[in-house]
């Protein structure tokens, strides 16, 4: 599944005046929803990240605008962008190329917390892609759909059979276990994990 993106529009009700033309832009890691920088924009700024599709700000310190990434290439690919109720703050969804930090760390806030299960699915469609030698996930993938089905069915058992005869512990590591290859099986399918999300959203309607 591809992931769905924002049309190339401003978002309606933006106070431009409030904080004297330049708004505080929170990132977000699209998939794992960890909180990744503050930056700032002014109206040339949000125009250019959504023209561009990369994420761009008004530098205070420079007086100009800059994409974040020109220089390291660690560029943050727009996915979303929405204004708060007080139209005065952003919200940017992005696609991070790398460490977003300076300090090449993935945050600007080393303890932001996110989804493990998302990073884990992210890993997991990497190595469909890349299927490095010697991983248990490439070995998975190049076993096909049904050796992967076969081990969704295991942890399963082991899965139900820990929650009646084992501690929790290892009903913890089994349910692990299984999270683990159900993202590879549906990725196998061409699936991910947004994929299995937006059929609970449907049903949470």
């Amino acid at each position: 599944m591809t992931e769905r993106t924002t049309a190339a529009a401003a978002p309606d009700g933006i106070d431009w005046d409030k904080g004297g033309g330049l708004l505080p832009a929170i990132v977000q890691d699209a998939r794992t929803l960890r909180v990744l920088m503050l930056g700032y924009m002014d109206r040339a700024a949000l125009e250019a990240t959504l023209s561009s599709r990369q994420v761009t700000f008004f530098s205070r310190s420079r007086q100009r605008l800059w994409t974040k990434g020109e220089s390291s290439g660690h560029m943050l690919d727009l996915v979303s962008v929405e204004a708060d109720c007080d139209g005065d703050t952003l919200l940017v969804l992005a696609h991070p190329r790398g460490p977003t930090c300076h300090l090449q760390r993935e945050s600007c806030f080393p303890t932001a917390p996110g989804s493990l299960l998302a990073e884990l699915s992210a890993l997991v469609e990497r190595r469909a892609t890349e299927r490095p030698e010697g991983s248990y996930t490439t070995r998975l993938f190049e076993g096909g759909v049904r050796r992967i089905a076969q081990k969704v069915g295991e942890e399963g058992v082991e899965t139900a059979l820990a929650s009646i005869a084992e501690d929790d512990q290892a009903l913890l590591g089994e349910g692990a276990d299984l999270l683990f290859h159900l993202l590879v099986l549906l990725r196998a399918r061409g699936l991910g994990l947004a994929d299995l999300e937006a059929t609970l959203a449907t049903r949470r309607r």
